[in-house]
């Protein structure tokens, strides 16, 4: 993903507990940095929570076929 220019970014606000933004600043831990990361990693999460619950049916299908049939690589492998 790409980086966010600066021009593109949004003021918000948030509420952390006292405690440990004080911690967080004797730390010298950058916020904005640190948010920018971790919602970036639950949209992904969400994303992939997502996409498996809207392909679920068609994944349970493919196990059938393959505990049915096996995979066409299974004559090839070598462990």
């Amino acid at each position: 993903m790409p980086k966010t220019s600066v021009k593109t970014k949004k003021t918000v606000s948030v509420t952390v507990e006292p405690r440990l933004l004080q911690q967080a600043r004797e730390a010298g831990l950058n916020l904005s940095a640190i948010l920018t990361e971790a919602l970036r990693q639950e949209i992904r999460a969400a994303a992939a929570d997502n996409w498996k619950r809207e392909n679920s049916v068609g994944l349970k299908e493919l196990n059938r076929i393959t505990e049915e049939h096996g995979l066409l690589s299974d004559e090839y492998r070598t462990f």
